[in-house]
């Protein structure tokens, strides 16, 4: 971690969120990222001139059309790639144009379509090489699941699992859900329910997998300094790592799994893969909830062991005995997720933190919650703190 990084903490914060979760049958991408947006603008007590920066993702709302339709210009605008691993490096970019200067108050705005995945038209399928999760078309295998199948499959033969292993990550969640009047799935979910859900493919059931719905979001990011004049607390951005990437990286999996390209050998995380914690001043320990993009339940596996939470193999004891829920040692994911809350492409995943950071989120919130991270199987990561 460089001088430049440790003098970059808590120079940010985040000042506002809206977020807007559901089916819309009748809603466009548009229309629901403009309404996060006004929400979160509420939220931070600005106006929309506020705003001179603006980040947007692809098969959402694009910027250009996004700013005509709420009359503001800017001085600076990114457009990103709609994946999952790339919401954490885009509030990271965010953060730096802030920093930097080069723009005062930043948006982050998405309003997500449904999207019909493994289907035989979608251009990401056909790339070079594997699909973006990992999936295979030249096979037959078009799925995102797949790419989750065998990471599984794999860790469950390096370090010992069976059939109905995951099912205290998705319990756990619904548990959450059902105190999110937000959630889209909010009805009870059992151990037998979990077990009589039926295969998508083994070893993930359907109640592995996270939803496929519309929604929008929106995240204002400013300077701590001005940020504390909104209208809410602010959260400080105190450390941030990207996305790593190469051979030893295979989409929805841990290094070291054998999957694909990988080299097989027991993964255990080195102090400058870990560098977010240096820069925020903080450890594992410090850490009161973890936000984590939970598009299948084996990726909540992954992201302890990548962050040294646990040890090798030791995830799947971890997440028993009510350990992730709310009231446990490391609540994760206390809105529900992907997986039961809804797929905003990870955004509100962010949201969630925020909103504990503030103390706003009545039964569901983690008491005396001061440290969130949110924290991904491929090293991403963005640690926040309230004042």
């Amino acid at each position: 971690m460089t001088d430049i990084g440790m003098a970059l903490r808590d120079k940010v914060a985040i000042c506002g969120v809206g977020l807007r979760v559901g089916s819309f049958p009748d809603r466009t991408p548009a229309s629901l990222a403009t309404e996060a947006f006004r929400l979160a603008l509420d939220d931070a007590g600005m106006t929309p001139k506020d705003v001179d920066g603006i980040f947007s993702l692809s098969y959402g709302a694009d910027y250009d059309r996004f700013l005509e339709s709420i009359g503001v210009d800017v001085r600076y605008a990114f457009q990103g790639w709609s994946h999952g691993r790339f919401i954490s490096p885009m509030l990271q970019q965010a953060a730096l144009v802030v920093a930097s200067g080069m723009a005062n108050t930043v948006a982050l705005v998405h309003g997500r379509r449904k999207k019909g995945y493994g289907q035989a038209g979608d251009q990401e399928m056909w790339r070079q090489g594997l699909g973006p999760h990992g999936e295979s078309p030249a096979y037959g295998a078009m799925g995102p699941a797949f790419g989750a199948a065998i990471a599984a499959s794999r860790y469950f033969d390096m370090y010992g699992g069976k059939d109905g292993d995951l099912a205290p990550i998705a319990m756990a969640f619904r548990k959450h859900a059902q105190l999110n009047p937000q959630a889209m799935r909010r009805d009870p979910m059992t151990r037998d329910d979990y077990m009589n859900s039926r295969w998508i493919m083994e070893p993930l059931r359907l109640f592995d997998c996270c939803q496929n719905n519309k929604g929008g979001a929106c995240i204002i990011i400013t300077s701590a300094e001005r940020a504390k004049d909104c209208k809410k607390p602010p959260v400080y951005i105190s450390g941030m790592q990207g996305v790593h990437a190469g051979r030893q990286y295979h989409n929805l999996t841990l290094p070291g799994l054998g999957v694909a390209q990988q080299e097989d050998y027991q993964y255990k995380p080195k102090p400058e893969n870990l560098y977010a914690y240096k820069m925020a001043g903080v450890t594992q320990k410090d850490v009161d909830l973890v936000m984590t993009y939970d598009a299948f339940t084996p990726l909540v596996l992954f992201m302890l062991e990548r962050f040294g939470f646990c040890g090798p193999g030791e995830a799947l004891e971890f997440v028993k005995d009510g350990r992730i829920e709310i009231g446990g040692e490391l609540p994760i994911n206390t809105s529900g997720g992907l997986h039961s809350e809804g797929h905003v492409t990870g955004y509100n995943l962010f949201i969630e933190a925020v909103r504990q950071l503030r103390n706003e989120c009545g039964e569901r919130q983690v008491k005396d919650a001061k440290i969130a991270q949110y924290a991904c199987f491929l090293g991403e990561s963005i640690i926040m703190r309230s004042e």
